[in-house]
């Protein structure tokens, strides 16, 4: 295996000519390079690229020797490669107790990871809750610019806050006061599980529970109870921390748990649709807890280069994937146990590489350009969060960030999928981009599973950077060879392997698709580093204010 990476290694370092475009007028992005960086980076001696890990470590070594021998510079901490990471890891121990109590002093325990999934991200020892009452939040959402308030002004602390997954119009119908308005089926961030635990922490709930539901989720109780107690997250200041205890409660047994305080699931949730919506104090219930917790703090890193702009230096725009994976796993029918991450997100990751080697090898650019290649991003985009809350270039004059995770690897399209269609004026970049290369936009087909909000841009779109995620995940591409069925069938194949063992590299893959993608954001990042164009968000957008707050810094 140390030949493979030397040998793929020596091939990304050496300097051949470089890969035109049909025209020949430019470098484009090289297929080989990406499968040949796939194949180093979800190779069984990067051991899944876990943070924390011997895998972190050479993970983070061979990234920074390609940009080094591209000749980029330094764009992390002190004129470093790299930006550390500090993270917490938790986990719910055996051994301790969740209950619920009724007023009459019956008390039902509550199995972890079948009647309820619960994990922490504080760093305590124990988690001891003793009979906190519960209310119900429908679905937990404050938002002022759509005129939506669901806690009239309650107050949460030291209790236990229930919510519904999803936006408040997810399943409105017609004359309903939610319909429509935060966007139909499409995911909002407000109908996100990590905005509701966050609404919880601000307002001082000593827990916050989620009634899971597949629909809304966009995926099964297996999925939410697949963390087994075991969570992750960036050290935090005492004035950032998050509620002291989280999780799911599994649907069935939620409506059971409603109907013993006398009240009734589905007419709360066909209430919670409304405007007059007020919280609901679950009379009689009360909620315990009593659980040990193993904590472990692990130094990791985000891995950053960049170009300096030669006339605006102090404005930026980003490329962006994930170098982290899932590390070792349970051991699959064919004795493996780590999980590579090929597709996600190595590809990604050979991308944002490719990127960085066209744009040393083009004139240079007005803006700067920023290379980032984020940890902890499957343990809930924590490198990108401490990005974004300590920035090494001012986030706002980033004009944009551009984050590749995920590309099918199936040929050429006829199409892009466009993931947060109607977002921000990126979406007609993309156009432009799209239209030079023959294709056509597509709107992701699972808007409701909220994919714009589950990769790590969405950091920086937090604090007001218009974003581009292209994610293959958000629905069929039309394949050039077997058109949308044939995209379809990648696609779900692609999914049975989805943070499995088998998401490795494949001599059999044809990654001009991938390549056309990623030559998408080579098209994008030029014009948008070549000139004084600044992407806006689109109006009414969640993340409209935000930006508009440092307007000031873009003149």
């Amino acid at each position: 295996m140390r030949g493979l990476i030397i040998a793929t290694t020596a091939l990304l370092l050496a300097a051949p000519a470089l890969a035109k475009d049909e025209a020949g007028k430019r470098p484009t992005v090289d297929p080989a390079r990406l499968s040949a960086t796939v194949r180093t980076l979800a190779s069984d001696a990067f051991e899944g690229r876990a943070p924390g890990t011997p895998g972190e470590r050479k993970t983070i070594d061979f990234l920074v020797a390609q940009f080094k021998a591209m000749g980029l510079q330094p764009g992390g901490d002190k004129g470093s490669w790299t930006q550390a990471v500090p993270l917490i890891h938790t986990r719910i121990g055996t051994g301790g107790s969740v209950s619920l109590a009724t007023a009459t002093g019956d008390r039902t325990p509550l199995a972890q990871g079948t009647d309820i999934n619960l994990t922490t991200v504080r760093d305590a020892p124990r988690i001891d809750i003793a009979s906190a009452p519960m209310v119900f939040v429908g679905y937990g959402v404050h938002a002022p610019e759509a005129g939506w308030d669901d806690f009239k002004g309650i107050d949460l602390k030291g209790k236990v806050a229930v919510f519904l997954i999803n936006d408040p119009d997810f399943e409105a119908v017609p004359g309903e006061d939610s319909a429509g308005r935060f966007g139909g089926r499409r995911m909002t961030y407000y109908g996100r599980w990590t905005y509701k635990f966050e609404e919880a922490a601000r307002r001082g709930a000593i827990a916050a529970l989620i009634v899971h539901d597949t629909a809304g989720a966009g995926y099964g109780w297996s999925t939410v109870a697949a963390s087994n107690g075991e969570n992750f997250d960036i050290v935090r200041g005492a004035a950032d921390q998050r509620v002291p205890l989280q999780g799911w409660i599994e649907h069935d047994l939620a409506t059971r748990i409603f109907t013993s305080a006398g009240l009734d699931l589905a007419a709360l949730r066909k209430q919670a649709r409304s405007t007059a919506f007020r919280p609901v104090e679950m009379k009689g219930l009360s909620f315990s807890a009593a659980l040990p917790v193993t904590v472990e703090h692990i130094e990791s890193a985000n891995v950053l280069a960049t170009l300096p702009g030669r006339t605006r230096p102090d404005e930026s725009v980003m490329f962006a994937a994930h170098w982290d994976a899932y590390g070792a796993g349970p051991v699959d029918a064919q004795g493996r146990t780590i999980r590579p991450g090929a597709n996600d997100d190595a590809l990604g990751v050979a991308g944002v590489l490719e990127l960085a080697r066209l744009f040393k090898a083009a004139p240079r650019t007005d803006r700067s350009l920023v290379f980032a290649l984020w940890t902890a991003e499957e343990r809930g985009l924590l490198g990108s969060e401490y990005y974004a809350t300590h920035p090494v270039k001012p986030l706002a004059t980033t004009a944009a960030n551009l984050t590749l995770d995920i590309l099918q690897t199936a040929g050429p399209a006829r199409d892009v999928i466009l993931v947060g269609a109607g977002n921000s004026t990126l979406d007609a970049d993309l156009a432009v981009a799209a239209t030079a290369q023959g294709r056509t936009i597509t709107p992701e087909t699972f808007s409701e599973r909220g994919l714009f909000y589950r990769a790590d841009h969405f950091s920086v779109v937090r604090k007001g950077v218009p974003s581009l995620l292209l994610m293959a995940l958000g629905g069929a591409s039309d394949l050039a060879t077997g058109g949308r069925s044939a995209g379809r069938k990648w696609l779900d194949d692609y999914m049975t392997c989805y943070h499995k063992t088998c998401d490795s590299w494949s001599a059999g893959w044809d990654l001009r698709g991938a390549a056309a993608d990623v030559a998408l954001f080579q098209a994008m990042g030029t014009a948008l580093a070549r000139g004084g164009n600044w992407p806006a968000w689109s109006k009414g957008s969640e993340f409209e204010a935000v930006r508009a707050k440092t307007a000031a810094e873009r003149r």
